[in-house]
């Protein structure tokens, strides 16, 4: 007999009732409920958790919620028709009415607790409760989990009202930070980089909330105004939310011998994980201990091939916690985000992030999310020496393994072969002191060019005599070495397929919001289109207008060159 997943494989989602046949629940099935959470989901108030994976929450859906866009690429993916996005309860469920929910749908959503390490230092004081056990999801309730074509997927309202992690705020996104989350996901997606993905975006007609921003040409630091926004609720979708945080919150439980539960709660969220995201890979059947060191082995590679590609595309994470660090190895979390435009090693966006999460730091904040990965494993060994020993091995391994995947991706990105490290470094000079563009002179570079003429639209200054004499001779070496590797024309190909020609400009998405503001969604669906193929030139209007160095009046300018995570 068929099993479910095969009889749905290849079969187009049409309507609301089919999608809801798609549903296949193994977090609230196989995981534990906090003991003290209703069944029926009526729990918004802030309060302590202390046990329990899983809170089961309603959400609180927008009033007079308008549909905005949606993900075509996800949709196909998934096997959903776009006329879903016309169906009346598709769309209710989507902004936050979960009443309408067809059985076998559960009726409730259900929010997750995890711990908060910010550089591998444990904090409890920003809990309400002053003990750590008010961290979790505090604006996303995952509504859904179902198979498509064979695929696990978990889908997450972001901005569903309040869980009982809230914090005492209220629990909604603004329409701001839903749009770039919206976008972000699909343009990652797009460059080739594991991530979260976004389903479909919606916005409430008559809820405003308030949040600290920025006035308009602000050069203050912090948000100087408070405004009205509209409450938005954008559904993004993963294999599984799981984040190092949430076992390090198990784990924690474990050594402060919290409850006599702990260790077995530990037991069942890693087997979960290993469920969830690692089934093709660790066999069912091998001891716990054998699954951990394999887990931890296969999830720093992931790891490091992860954090090597956001650098490759000048992104920075902005607030790389372990809370922030899903455990499937892929990109979550898109609030204090930002891609590197003007090229500067200690990029960082975001107002509370701190040069220890700035755009070069990453890899060292990937390995101390790892280090808390693996002492959150670490409980599940017993007291076996070998296995305890080669988890600390597999941690140790770790910045070795990072700096040589960089190595590799920085030769790469120039067409070479193998990391000349005296070439490389002068390249880095020169792009800070020619106040280079990242995104544009790389893309200028996979054409090999062989005088410094064909670089100058990508610098935001002009150069002087002895400056244009380093970037020829420069340029010269590095013909040279490319010439002894290789037919040039396979290379610029190579450089191409890596460097994208279109990124994320924070000045372009400014105005898709605030149109959208307005009622006016064309500037979402346009970047939805550029974004969707960002290694290919596109047309003249759209290159004219997407493709060029960020205007001088928007550095320092706030809400643009930096943000605060005023979402």
């Amino acid at each position: 007999m068929a099993s479910k997943s095969e009889s749905l494989k290849g079969k187009i989602t049409e309507n609301f009732s089919e999608f809801s046949k798609l549903s296949d629940y193994s977090l609230i099935n196989y995981l534990k409920a906090d003991p003290q959470s209703t069944k029926d989901g009526n729990d918004h108030k802030p309060r302590s958790v202390y046990s329990g994976h899983y809170v089961p929450v309603v959400p609180t859906a927008i009033p007079e919620p308008e549909y905005i866009s949606h993900s075509n690429k996800l949709f196909k993916e998934l096997g959903l028709s776009p006329d879903l996005t016309k169906d009346h309860n598709f769309c209710r469920f989507f902004s936050g009415d979960i009443s309408v929910a067809d059985y076998p749908m559960s009726p409730v959503g259900w929010a997750t607790g995890y711990a908060l390490s910010i550089y591998g230092t444990e904090y409890t004081q920003q809990c309400p409760f002053g003990t750590g056990n008010g961290y979790g999801d505090g604006r996303a309730i995952s509504v859904f989990e179902g198979l498509f074509n064979g695929k696990r997927m978990e889908m997450q309202l972001k901005g569903g009202g309040p869980t009982p992690y809230c914090r005492g705020a209220d629990g909604r996104a603004v329409l701001r930070s839903s749009v770039r989350e919206f976008l972000a996901q699909e343009f990652m997606d797009a460059l080739g980089i594991p991530t979260s993905r976004s389903l479909t975006l919606y916005v409430s007609r008559s809820e405003i909330v308030r949040r600290p921003w920025y006035s308009k040409g602000s050069r203050y630091f912090e948000p100087d105004i408070m405004i009205d926004n509209q409450a938005a609720i954008t559904t993004r979708v993963a294999p599984s939310f799981l984040r190092v945080g949430q076992l390090e919150l198990f784990a924690r439980r474990v050594r402060n011998n919290s409850h006599d539960e702990a260790l077995n709660e530990l037991k069942m969220i890693v087997q979960h994980l290993i469920d969830r995201n690692y089934k093709d890979e660790i066999e069912y059947e091998i001891p716990l201990e054998s699954k951990v060191i394999k887990l931890a082995y296969l999830y720093r590679s992931r790891l490091v091939s992860l954090v090597a590609n956001w650098m490759r595309v000048g992104y920075c994470q902005g607030n790389f916690n372990s809370d922030n660090c899903a455990a499937g190895g892929y990109t979550l979390d898109y609030g204090p985000f930002g891609f590197c435009e003007l090229f500067d090693p200690r990029f960082q966006p975001w107002t509370g992030g701190g040069e220890h999460f700035s755009f070069f730091n990453q890899p060292s904040a990937a390995e101390i999310n790892f280090k808390t990965f693996c002492s959150s494993l670490s409980p599940l060994l017993s007291k076996n020496e070998q296995d305890i020993e080669q988890l600390e091995q597999i941690k140790n391994d770790f910045p070795n393994l990072m700096n040589e995947e960089l190595k590799k991706m920085w030769a790469n990105k120039l067409g070479l072969e193998h990391y000349n490290k005296t070439l490389i470094n002068e390249f880095f000079n020169l792009m800070v002191i020619s106040k280079a563009d990242y995104t544009i002179l790389f893309r200028k570079l996979s054409y090999i060019p062989d005088n410094i003429a064909s670089l100058k639209d990508s610098l935001y200054l002009p150069i002087n005599d002895d400056l244009n004499n380093r970037w020829q001779v420069w340029l010269k070496n590095w013909q040279s070495a490319l010439k002894k590797e290789a037919n040039i024309k396979s290379k610029s190909a190579s450089m191409k397929s890596l460097n994208p020609v279109y990124t994320w400009r924070e000045w372009m998405i400014v105005p898709a919001y605030e149109e959208a503001e307005k009622g006016n969604y064309d500037k979402i669906k346009e970047l939805q289109v550029v974004f969707s193929n960002p290694y290919k030139e596109q047309t003249s209007e759209i290159d004219q207008k997407y493709n060029r160095l960020k205007p001088s009046q928007f550095f320092n300018y706030g809400g643009v060159s930096h943000y605060s995570c005023s979402s």
